[in-house]
């Protein structure tokens, strides 16, 4: 298998699991916790090769996540649309950051994605969430560090640029 084809499917791959993982259940108690993980996989790849990603892949995944997570049809495109535009928009900050740092913009990034979440539900008529709902983007942030050094590690041994 020649490396633009093992490429495209590494790439490909990371988003149809991050997709996957987004639909497995958790009993109700642990669902605050669970973290966007198309997002973070966007993120991911929007930091280390921002040549694959672009806003109109963002939207396609997001559509897929809308279809698969059955929500209303266009609201996770226009989050991880924004959300892979503003981490385009700052990549060549945000790769050289400090782990820390990398990872406060990350939660930052995924607490902006929450409020516009809120503000699309709103729209839509539904109540105010919990305050639990709010405890999403910090797991996330949490788990950013061990998934960009999995997802680089994995990338540096198949030699994907």
């Amino acid at each position: 298998m020649n490396r633009h084809r093992l490429a495209v499917t590494w790439f490909g791959t990371t988003l149809v699991v991050a997709l996957l993982a987004m639909l497995v259940p958790l009993p109700a108690v642990l669902q605050p916790f669970k973290p966007y993980w198309p997002a973070l996989v966007l993120l991911y790849w929007s930091l280390e090769s921002g040549e694959r990603v672009n806003l109109g892949l963002a939207f396609l995944v997001g559509l897929f996540a809308d279809l698969l997570d059955g929500v209303l049809l266009g609201e996770q495109a226009l989050r991880l649309t924004a959300l892979v535009f503003i981490a385009l928009r700052f990549r060549s900050r945000l790769r050289f950051f400090p782990m820390w740092q990398q990872t406060l913009a990350v939660l930052a990034l995924l607490l902006n994605d929450r409020v516009l979440l809120l503000i699309v539900r709103v729209f839509a008529g539904a109540t105010s969430p919990p305050l639990s709902w709010w405890y999403a983007p910090f797991v996330g942030a949490a788990l950013w560090p061990f998934l960009f050094l999995l997802l680089d590690d994995l990338r540096i041994r198949l030699r994907i640029v």
